[in-house]
């Protein structure tokens, strides 16, 4: 690492890394993601992410994750020293614990998925929140779906924010994006059967046999699925609702719907 510490914000390396967090056409341009915190990158590199470059403040790294972080990456990555006032200008979360890292994002599609014979799959239609994002793909991580695919998104799939929501899990998973008429095309080459949810259905998620190939289709909070989603669908489903209230987070909702899946499965 550097003996001397980045100390200026106007340094062009932490003015590039604001224009990054704040500019999603800037990341698509430099195909550059940040990722915040140890733990998601340690996760991101076990998962074979690319790190480009390492930012590291003394003042808020334990001596041992630096030097775990050093060890890990070795001489490939760039490492610099960031001072503790800098850092606070470019971390995306308070209580930071000090390490921010440039990556490479992976760049999937459909294709490249490697699914198992009877797979367990969530689809989120035109998701706009990070956060949204994010705690999907931990309700994913957790149950081990095979993967997650975003039809239409309007955020970036490896947002900071997202990463960090999904406390790096946003690696874990086999994450793809591409379109509802691409999607659907490729469910039934798959012989896969898709599940909307939707408080306007008549059937209950519980009454679904989830131990086919199964594909869990969630809308927006805002809006629910487009009725072309509704109406492509193999089955449209609800979850029971006793209040005053007709639907629940998305991401409450993808992980009801989720762990009934695994639980017929016996997973």
């Amino acid at each position: 690492m550097p003996a001397d510490p980045i100390t200026s914000p106007q340094n062009p390396r932490i003015k590039n890394l604001l224009r990054l967090q704040q500019k999603p056409a800037e990341r698509r341009q430099q195909d550059l993601t940040i990722i915040e915190g140890y733990r998601e990158l340690t996760i991101a590199h076990q998962a074979g992410i690319e790190v480009k470059a390492l930012f590291l403040c003394p003042d808020l790294a334990t001596p041992t994750q630096q030097h775990d972080l050093q060890q890990l990456l070795g001489p490939a990555v760039e490492q610099f020293e960031v001072s503790k006032a800098v850092f606070e200008r470019v971390a995306y979360r308070e209580g930071s614990d000090g390490v921010l890292a440039l990556a490479r994002p992976p760049h999937r599609r459909l294709a490249d998925l490697k699914l198992p014979a009877n797979p367990l799959l969530l689809i989120l239609e035109a998701v706009e929140k990070p956060g949204n994002l994010g705690a999907v793909l931990r309700t994913a991580d957790a149950a081990r779906v095979d993967a997650v695919i975003v039809c239409d998104p309007r955020t970036d799939l490896y947002n900071p924010n997202a990463i960090r929501a999904s406390i790096g899990c946003v690696f874990t998973n086999q994450l793809v994006a591409a379109s509802t008429d691409e999607v659907l095309v490729w469910l039934r080459q798959h012989g896969i059967r898709s599940f909307a949810t939707t408080p306007a259905a008549e059937k209950l998620y519980t009454d679904m046999d989830f131990r086919v190939p199964s594909a869990i289709v969630m809308g927006t909070e805002a809006t629910g699925l487009s009725d072309y989603w509704l109406q492509a669908a193999d089955e449209r489903i609800k979850i029971p609702m006793a209040g005053y209230i007709d639907s629940l987070n998305v991401s409450t909702c993808t992980a009801i719907m989720t762990f009934e899946a695994v639980r017929q499965r016996g997973k």
